[in-house]
């Protein structure tokens, strides 16, 4: 009878094993990127939240000034023509938010006068439009325009 000093794995495990890292591998990276977009929807429902609260709470003090008007509409590269802040002051929403939000997901897109603006949330391979209009203070996006990846995103962040 001889005697084997077995100091190694056979061909089998190794296949064995490969096999299985490779299901492995197959099931957790769609995982991980479906992780990735639910982590960036998340981040921007905060960012909608906070830009929206931020623009409520500069009425509340133009309110107790006298002024009933909404912050006016920023383009992101600095104050107003005259001088005043707006929703997109400096950075990114850096008029009314006192940490602005990171441009990695946001985008100023148009500032066609001081009464709208509009910005694009991009998540996931899919963007949204948010409209931001002084007349109403509102910081919204359409639910109904657009493609259905659109609609649905604007519904996750909005909701």
């Amino acid at each position: 009878m001889q005697n084997f000093n077995k100091k190694a794995f056979s061909m089998i495990e190794l296949v064995f094993v490969i096999v299985i890292m490779g299901i492995l591998a197959a099931v957790a990276i769609p995982k991980f990127s479906a992780t990735r977009t639910d982590a960036q929807i998340s981040k921007g429902r905060a960012d909608v939240a906070s830009i929206r609260s931020g623009i409520i709470s500069d009425r509340q003090v133009r309110l107790i000034t006298g002024n009933p008007a909404f912050i006016e509409a920023g383009s992101g590269a600095g104050q107003l023509d005259s001088g005043a802040v707006a929703v997109g002051s400096g950075p990114l929403f850096g008029g009314v938010l006192a940490y602005p939000v990171s441009d990695s997901y946001w985008k100023n897109v148009t500032r066609p006068d001081v009464n709208s603006s509009t910005y694009t949330f991009s998540a996931g391979g899919t963007s949204t439009t948010f409209t931001y209009t002084r007349s109403s203070g509102q910081f919204t996006c359409s639910t109904t325009a657009g493609t259905a990846d659109q609609q649905e995103l604007c519904k996750q962040l909005i909701n």
